[in-house]
């Protein structure tokens, strides 16, 4: 009886040290969630509710058989009522957003990290969850997040636009840079509202030359 006790007291200690702390949680699902923000141009309401489901996420993992089971599985379903459909098959492509944890030499690891290297780097302020939840919505009903009508994007166009700059900039985050959200990003759609002008005034010259065209034919 003692040797079962002792057992599943063990147990009971390995399961806590597997846990995240609220603080260590709160601190990587804000990196996450930022980036999630970044390159799938959430809105304000769903950065906060990204934050949420992500912290809900991180701290409900207990072990490595434990990182892509219920909770995991309880994490897509939220993230589906709070995403668009484009937002959610991006981010289901993007697997250091999609499958961010893993267990290795005894600690969690984050593959976030191998493409934004910078941890000291965040494209938006903090989350006004950050300041004040402490997880708790993964255990209530499933559609909280779907009674919840959370404010999404209008278009996915500057959705893509962003994604597309995207590839520059983590290029350089690989290698611990810091990048700011200046000059960068505005030329960028600097180059892409001039493609698309000269695009544009291609098509009225094609057009203007088939007409002339026309006009000298009906002359003859």
């Amino acid at each position: 009886m003692k040797k079962m006790i002792m057992m599943a007291m063990m147990m009971a200690l390995t399961i806590t040290a597997n846990a995240m702390s609220y603080s260590k949680a709160k601190d990587e699902a804000l990196f996450l969630s930022d980036k999630m923000a970044y390159e799938l141009n959430l809105t304000d309401a769903q950065y906060d509710a990204v934050y949420e489901i992500n912290l809900d996420y991180l701290m409900s993992v207990n072990g490595r058989n434990d990182a892509y089971g219920r909770w995991w599985n309880r994490r897509n379903n939220d993230l589906m009522y709070v995403l668009t459909a484009w937002q959610y098959n991006q981010y289901t492509e993007m697997n250091y957003f999609y499958r961010p944890i893993s267990w290795a030499n005894g600690k969690w690891t984050f593959s976030i990290y191998n493409h934004y290297s910078n941890r000291n780097h965040f494209y938006k302020v903090r989350p006004k969850a950050f300041a004040s939840y402490r997880g708790g919505n993964n255990k209530k009903n499933d559609r909280y997040y779907a009674d919840k009508k959370v404010d999404k994007p209008h278009s996915t166009t500057n959705v893509k636009n962003n994604n597309n700059k995207n590839d520059n900039k983590n290029n350089s985050h690989r290698g611990g840079s810091y990048i700011s959200n200046g000059s960068n990003h505005d030329k960028g759609a600097g180059q892409h509202n001039s493609s698309s002008h000269n695009n544009q005034m291609l098509a009225k010259n094609n057009s203007k030359n088939s007409t002339n065209q026309s006009v000298r034919g009906n002359k003859h």
